[in-house]
C-alpha cells in the first residue's frame, strides 16, 4: 500500500493513462466520424488488428516506423472504402458488413503474419517509437513527466480532438456529415451528396483506426501478437456513445479507461494476492458500468443504422 502513496506512482500512473489512452482517443475519433454520417463501424477491432500487423511488417522490413504508420493509414482506407461499398452502394446490413470485415481483418492478420513471419519460437521485434519530451516544459515539477514526456502518436491524438470537433462542428463538411447522419432524405433534398460524404467520413474513420493500429505495435509493444488489440476496438464503439457523438467528450471517455487499464497493471506489478484475471477485467468492467449509466440519456445519429436509398 505504501507503493501506492507516492508522488513517482501518481505521476507513473497519469503518464501511463495517456499512452493507454492514446490508441482509444484516435479510433474513437475514426468511429465518430463514422457514426455522425450514419454508418456503424463494427469493424473497428478488425481493421486496428491488421492495421497494427501492416505497420509492424511495414517497418520491420523497411526500419522506418513513419512508412509503417503511412502504410497502416492506407490500409485502414482501404477497409474504409470496403465497409462504405457495403453499407452505401449495397445497403447491407451494417452489423453484419462491421462484423465481416472484423472477422476477416483477424483472421487474414493471423495468416498474413504466418505466411511472411512463419511460427518462430522468438517473435520478431523491431525498434520502436520513444517518448519524445518537449524541452523546458517536460522538466515542470509533477505536471511535465505526465503531459510533456509522451509518444509522438499521443501528442498526435491529443491534437486530433480539437481538430476533429472542429472540423465536425464549424466547416461545411461537417454540417453535411451530422445533416446526412440525422435527415439523409432532407439532406439529399437540399443538394448534399449522401453517398459522397458517407464515403469520405468511412474513409477519413479507416484512416484514423489505421493510426490507432499502429500504435500498438510500433509504440507500446515492439512486436505483433495476434491478441494486442484485445477487444478495444469494440471498447472505442462504447466510448462513441459515451461521449455523446461529441469529439471533445471521447477526451474524457478514453482517459478513464486508460486510467483503469494503466491501474489495473500497476496493481499486478505490485503484487496483491488477487488473481490477474481479476485486474485484466477492470476496465471491461467500468465500459459496462459507465454504458448502463450514460446510454440512457445518449442520443444517437438519427439515421445511425438507416440504409438510405435514393428515390
Amino acid at each position: 500500500m505504501n507503493d501506492i502513496l507516492t508522488a513517482s506512482f501518481f505521476i507513473g500512473l497519469l503518464s501511463a493513462t495517456l499512452r493507454m489512452a492514446t490508441p482509444l482517443i484516435i479510433a474513437t475519433l475514426g468511429e465518430v466520424f463514422c457514426e455522425r454520417s450514419g454508418v456503424l463501424n463494427l469493424g473497428i477491432e478488425g481493421v486496428m488488428l491488421f492495421c497494427s500487423l501492416v505497420a509492424f511488417l511495414t517497418a520491420y522490413f523497411t526500419n522506418n516506423l513513419w512508412l509503417g504508420i503511412l502504410f497502416a493509414i492506407l490500409v485502414g482506407i482501404l477497409f474504409g472504402i470496403l465497409m462504405a461499398f457495403f453499407t452505401v452502394n449495397l445497403g447491407v446490413s451494417q452489423h453484419v458488413s462491421g462484423l465481416g470485415i472484423t472477422i476477416f481483418a483477424s483472421g487474414l492478420s493471423l495468416f498474413t503474419y504466418r505466411q511472411i513471419i512463419g511460427s518462430p519460437q522468438i517473435p520478431p521485434t523491431i525498434e520502436t517509437f520513444k517518448t519524445f519530451a518537449i524541452p523546458f516544459l517536460s522538466k515542470i515539477p509533477f505536471i511535465g513527466p505526465i503531459l510533456f514526456d509522451q509518444y509522438i502518436l499521443t501528442y498526435i491524438a491529443l491534437i486530433l480532438v480539437p481538430i476533429v470537433s472542429f472540423v465536425i462542428y464549424k466547416t461545411n463538411f461537417g454540417l453535411s456529415l451530422r445533416a446526412v447522419g440525422e435527415n439523409p432524405e432532407a439532406a439529399d433534398a437540399l443538394g448534399i451528396n449522401v453517398y459522397k460524404t458517407r464515403y469520405i467520413a468511412l474513409i477519413i474513420g479507416g484512416a484514423l483506426m489505421g493510426l490507432a493500429g499502429s500504435f500498438f505495435t510500433l509504440a507500446y509493444f515492439n512486436m505483433f501478437l495476434y491478441g494486442i488489440v484485445g477487444g478495444r476496438g469494440y471498447v472505442c464503439i462504447a466510448l462513441v456513445i459515451f461521449a455523446n457523438w461529441d469529439p471533445t467528450k471521447v477526451l474524457l471517455g478514453s482517459l478513464l479507461f486508460g486510467g483503469v487499464d494503466a491501474l489495473q497493471l500497476r496493481l499486478q506489478a505490485i503484487g496483491f494476492n488477487i488473481p490477474y484475471q481479476f485486474f485484466l477485467m477492470m476496465p471491461y468492467v467500468l465500459t459496462i458500468v459507465v454504458l448502463i449509466l450514460v446510454a440512457r440519456n445518449a442520443i444517437a445519429p438519427s439515421a445511425l443504422l438507416k440504409p438510405y436509398r435514393r428515390e
